[in-house]
């Protein structure tokens, strides 16, 4: 892996300032003066979810007596690495150690409207600028209170590991300062955060301050937390999506072993017992009687077939009876993506203690503001006595948008009048938690003298569900357009100049079943098939793919990714019969990624991703070695989704209910083989990563796949076998 050296960046004075809250600690807010777009936002829909609100306490920093630095964070940590990557920013600023940063998930809070948020490859975009200004702000007030301490000239005292030093030997550590730092009528001079020939953290891989903690067992996840009385809670669900209970005999499930409650609601029949095992035995020995779902006729060759009839006509370039030019070429295919499974490690577990006029919840909430307002909507509890509390979640992808686990507790603990500690079952939080829907799209490309005449793409899917107040933070953002799906469906581009006639449309089926964003809202198919296809038309042009895209791209960045994907892989190796390479690009959130793999399919139903070449651009980089993490977890997302993963709906309810038969990639299926390249920065300010890869990813696999074996796969996952025993209903 390469990394560069960062650049300069001066924040507006007009967007951030900083308060300071005295007392025997040094404690400061970062404030807007007015809505801003922060750094690298160009008012692209995939960019302004980075847009803070006015007046909002966004980072709260804390200099405590010991010398350490703290910072309650409005985000989550969904094992992206985020809290490491703040601390890094702290410490770049204050010139201590990251020993001495400590970046803690804060609660859930209302005054920050839309941002308290974690999603859209946004965080370290919306954070860059607050986070180093108020950081260069604590650091220019500990300097001050030393040089009136000792009567010293501010220029000549300096900093090192969190002690103040003074030219004459005398020093003090950030605690001895701090109350005096607080002092609202100390007089200081502001200060912009360092410039890039001076950082020395930023761009510094760096191994996260929690891994030991995770890989020991030593991390809090929600369901580590001792909360006073809340017992386990397993909820018995209906045998296909969305079914309801119609009767269940509650005498025999209170007096089978362990029980310590029963509650009938919405979602199915929850019960509270001694310990999970008790819980999960009755769970599976409960007499319960269903209504019907709301798919109970549905399957994936149903929903797939209401998509293919739902996807609108091609409006055919120049218009009906257009004369067809010399040496035209039409190319039509038409793609299928099969529902896929969020799979995070941790289900969607919650912990809950509703009382009679508040409630506290416990979970890892991407949205925990909107989380406390469903809640008390749903309870009838004012608002300002919800509490949400951010735990450390283990993987999201886009799951913990959703409110299912947070809100399910609430109602749970509300039915029981006790605190509980509810935990989905991994087969439950396989067959009845969200899917990133399924899609089915079509293209019409006309190619005549050597180029791209014409390129139109059509996408029906089945409707992604924003409720949860993800779709009120987009309404929020992009007002006045009501119509989020078509909203973020046109932000994501595709990054090629082909031609100037280039539509795009998406048409959304409503199924009634849980959907949901899935690590992106529409890029993951959108772009992975868009990227198939430019392969299509190399091949029609009889064209080399990377050529063609480097001849198409747009901007220079996406160039210098591209030539350096074909330097780097060696693009155009001979492998051999039955293997080949593959490339994939996708550019997004201020940022492009390509990837070029190899693939040995010399058994066709034996597939494996044997090498991959990893080309990123984000900008500035905070973290390198998180960037790198990012881009081969969305390697794996891609090498899943294209050849093996997704879910089977069959009367009503996937088939899937365990990673055995949700056939993510195992160690075995990994390519032994891996490198990331990091672009040295061409943006002074980082763009998003969280997301970036898949699109490419999948595209680059699948394209490798139809090269090394021949064919043309149009519906993916490519070999989608049931080759399981479902769990029973």
């Amino acid at each position: 892996m390469t990394h560069a050296t960062p650049g300069r960046r001066t924040v507006s004075r007009r967007s951030f300032f900083t308060a300071v809250v005295a007392g025997s600690t040094l404690l400061l807010v970062t404030r807007t003066t007015a809505s801003a777009e922060p750094a690298g936002t160009d008012g692209e829909p995939d960019q302004v979810l980075t847009a803070i609100p006015a007046d909002s306490n966004l980072v709260i920093l804390e200099v405590r007596g010991d010398g350490s630095v703290h910072c309650a964070l409005p985000r989550a940590e969904i094992g992206q690495g985020l809290t490491t990557s703040v601390a890094m920013l702290i410490a770049e600023e204050l010139d201590t150690s990251l020993d001495k940063t400590a970046v803690s998930l804060s609660r859930g809070r209302q005054e920050l409207i839309g941002n308290h948020y974690t999603g859209g490859s946004n965080s370290i975009q919306s954070l860059w600028e607050p986070v180093r200004s108020i950081s260069a702000t604590a650091r220019a007030r500990l300097l001050r209170a030393a040089a009136d301490r000792w009567g010293a000239d501010v220029g000549t005292l300096r900093i090192v590991d969190g002690v103040v030093m003074a030219p004459d030997g005398r020093s003090a550590h950030f605690g001895e300062l701090a109350a005096a730092a607080a002092a609202p009528e100390l007089r200081f001079e502001a200060v912009d955060p360092k410039s890039e020939e001076d950082l020395t953290v930023v761009g510094t891989p760096t191994t996260r301050q929690d891994a030991r903690a995770i890989v020991t067992g030593r991390l809090t996840y929600t369901l580590d937390l001792d909360v006073p009385d809340a017992m386990p809670v397993v909820v018995r669900r209906p045998p296909t999506i969305n079914g309801t209970v119609a009767s269940v005999d509650e005498a025999a499930l209170r007096a089978m072993p362990g029980v310590i409650d029963v509650a009938v609601v919405s979602t199915g029949v929850a019960i509270m017992a001694r310990t999970f095992g008790y819980a999960l035995a009755a769970k599976d020995a409960a007499v319960v009687t269903w209504n019907a779902g709301t798919i109970d006729d549905e399957s994936t060759d149903s929903i797939q077939d209401r998509l293919r009839r739902s996807t609108p006509a091609f409006t055919g370039f120049g218009g009906v009876g257009r004369p067809e030019l010399p040496g035209e070429t039409k190319l039509n295919v038409d793609f299928d993506f099969a529902p896929v499974s969020h799979a995070a490690m941790e289900t969607n577990s919650a912990v809950a203690d509703v009382r009679s006029d508040c409630a506290d919840v416990w979970a890892s909430m991407q949205l925990p503001n909107y989380a406390g307002q469903k809640i008390a909507l749903t309870l009838g509890i004012p608002l300002n006595r919800v509490t949400t509390h951010v735990m450390n979640g283990g993987g999201s992808f886009g799951r913990r948008l959703y409110l299912d686990g947070p809100l399910e507790a609430a109602v749970i603990s509300r039915a029981m009048g006790k605190p509980v500690r509810l935990m989905w079952s991994r087969v439950d939080d396989m067959r009845h938690g969200r899917a990133r829907p399924a899609v089915h799209t079509k293209f019409d490309a006309v190619l005549a003298r050597g180029t791209v005449i014409s390129w139109e793409q059509r996408v029906a899917a089945v409707c992604t569900d924003f409720d949860g107040g993800f779709g009120d933070l987009v309404t929020d953002a992009l007002a006045p357009s009501p119509l989020i799906s078509q909203t973020l469906f046109h932000s994501t581009r595709d990054p090629y100049s082909f031609t100037d006639s280039s539509i795009r449309t998406l048409v959304e089926v409503p199924v009634q079943m849980p959907t949901g964003s899935w690590r992106s809202v529409f890029s993951g198919t959108v772009r992975t098939a868009a990227e198939i296809m430019v392969d299509r038309i190399a091949d029609a042009l009889d064209t080399d793919p990377l050529e063609l895209r480097i001849g198409a791209v747009a901007s220079d960045r996406h160039r210098d990714v591209l030539n350096t994907l074909a330097a780097e892989g060696n693009w155009g190796a001979d492998l051999g019969p039955g293997r080949a390479q593959g490339i994939g690009f996708h550019a997004e959130f201020g940022s492009s990624a390509g990837y070029l793999v190899e693939i040995d399919a010399q058994d066709p139903r034996a597939p494996r991703v044997r090498k991959a070449v990893i080309v990123v651009d984000v900008g500035r980089v905070v973290n390198p070695r998180s960037l790198e993490a990012q881009m081969i977890g969305c390697l794996m997302d891609g090498i899943s989704t294209t050849l093996r993963a997704g879910l089977h709906y069959e009367q009503g309810l996937p088939l899937e209910g365990s990673y055995s038969q949700f056939h993510y990639a195992r160690q075995r299926d990994s390519p032994p083989d891996v490198r990331v390249v990091i672009m040295p920065p061409t943006t002074e300010n980082p763009g998003g990563a969280g997301e970036l890869g898949v699109p490419a990813a999948a595209a680059a696999v699948a394209n490798a796949y139809a090269r090394a074996t021949g064919t043309t796969p149009t519906s993916f996952p490519i070999l989608f076998d049931v080759d399981f025993e479902p769990f029973p209903k």
